[in-house]
């Protein structure tokens, strides 16, 4: 949570350093092949990262791989990449780790990512408190109807994306203090088989990332070059949900009045389901892991973050338009 507040504090006074943080890479920063190793519930946004950067820079090469966030810090440590995003920074004793074989660590947030409740449009629930939310989590509600009257609901049926995933990870210590999660709750193979579960049956609560139900509209379909061309433009952002699915509202502890995921609830901290998003790298300075860094991290990879729904730890100065 301090993580969350000191991003999200940053925000304005990083606006002005939005130019000085542009910086084009070297030749040698922007030439070869990298990996970069990312947690998988953000893995379409640094795919739209790599491909807008390949685009850019034609003589690049950045090969992600998607996993949980273990094997990210595992590839990590054993020395298997240079780069990895994921949901938390290096402890003492790990950066002591790198530096004690000469490795330069360098780490920021990117963003701030909400975690989204969806439901399928047949469930009439339209919000939920963390409370409710923990008690599901644990298997001690298990109908809808201990909720709120439903028309020929039963059981809640809970899915994931996968075993292993840091969302799991943030709502078994953010909301259930490491309890055990209940015996209705599923694990998928991934974000896209959450969305397709909740969509197939009316009983189902899917949790997942926001950028994987919110998105520009207008750059939705948009090629790599337009796309390019978008970051050196004012566009107004159109940030809303997937039709296919309801997006539910949630209020935390203390609060009356619950919230969507939007990015504003983001930033304010309304919305209760928030977590940071760090990059890390311990490649030397003017290699291309250190290049795409940079970029990631700068004023052009900030956008790109920003039309996805999720909040990025610099945020661009422009109209942001919620239908």
């Amino acid at each position: 949570m301090k993580h969350i507040i000191a991003c999200i504090a940053g925000i304005a006074a990083l606006v002005s350093l939005l130019t000085a943080c542009d910086k084009k890479p070297t030749s040698r920063a922007s030439e070869g092949i990298a990996t970069v190793v990312c947690d998988e519930s953000f893995a379409n946004i640094m795919s739209q990262e790599i491909d807008v950067f390949e685009y850019i820079y034609p003589e690049s090469n950045i090969i992600p791989y998607y996993v949980d966030e273990h094997a990210a810090f595992d590839s990590l440590f054993e020395m298997k990449t240079k780069m990895i995003v994921a949901m938390r920074m290096l402890t003492p004793k790990e950066e002591k780790f790198f530096k004690d074989r000469n490795k330069q660590v360098r780490q920021r947030c990117i963003a701030v990512d909400a975690i989204a409740l969806i439901v399928n449009p047949a469930n009439s629930i339209e919000q939920l408190s963390t409370n409710e939310i923990a008690e599901i989590l644990t298997g001690k509600i298990t109908e809808w109807d201990d909720i709120w009257p439903t028309k020929g609901l039963g059981k809640i049926e809970v899915v994931f994306d996968h075993q292993g995933s840091s969302t799991v990870d943030y709502m078994r210590d953010s909301l259930l203090n490491g309890a055990e999660l209940g015996p209705n709750v599923y694990a998928q193979k991934n974000n896209d088989d959450v969305f397709k579960a909740v969509m197939a049956n009316k009983n189902a609560i899917g949790i997942l990332g926001v950028s994987w139900i919110s998105t520009d509209m207008s750059t939705r379909e948009m090629t790599r070059e337009e796309r390019v061309a978008s970051l050196e433009r004012n566009d107004t952002i159109n940030n809303d949900f997937r039709p296919e699915v309801k997006v539910l509202k949630v209020s935390g502890p203390d609060q009356v009045q619950a919230y969507a995921p939007y990015q504003y609830y983001i930033y304010t901290g309304d919305y209760p389901l928030h977590r940071s998003i760090f990059m890390i790298t311990t490649a030397a300075g003017g290699t291309l892991s250190h290049g795409f860094y940079t970029f990631v991290t700068s004023f052009r990879g900030q956008k790109i973050i920003q039309a996805t729904g999720v909040l990025p730890h610099i945020v661009y100065n422009q109209k942001a338009e919620i239908i």
